[in-house]
């Protein structure tokens, strides 16, 4: 009888956390597709110069995030050519 209550508790544990995760996803996704469409339209509303003047502000965050992940891969390349190294020298 214990051990039943147990698989019990531990199959409405698991069913809470499924629904509950499906739920923030979901409703991320939502928030994600709602503010896609104002900036959407905000855009297409906007006039030429004002439009490219957004691009512009869009590429160079792009280009940031860019160059951020570009120096966080040469940081771990390095760390990896290091630790192997370490290890072809005895320890």
């Amino acid at each position: 009888m214990a051990q039943q209550q147990k698989i019990r508790r531990f199959v409405m544990t698991g069913a809470v956390f499924a629904i509950t995760a499906t739920g923030a996803w979901y409703g991320a996704g939502l928030k994600t597709q709602q503010e896609f469409k104002k900036e959407r339209k905000i855009l297409l509303e906007a006039p030429p110069e004002e439009r490219i003047a957004q691009l512009e502000s869009a590429k160079a965050r792009l280009m940031s995030k860019k160059l951020e992940m570009e120096r966080k891969i040469a940081e771990v390349s390095a760390r990896r050519i290091a630790r192997e190294q370490k290890k072809s020298e005895g320890g």
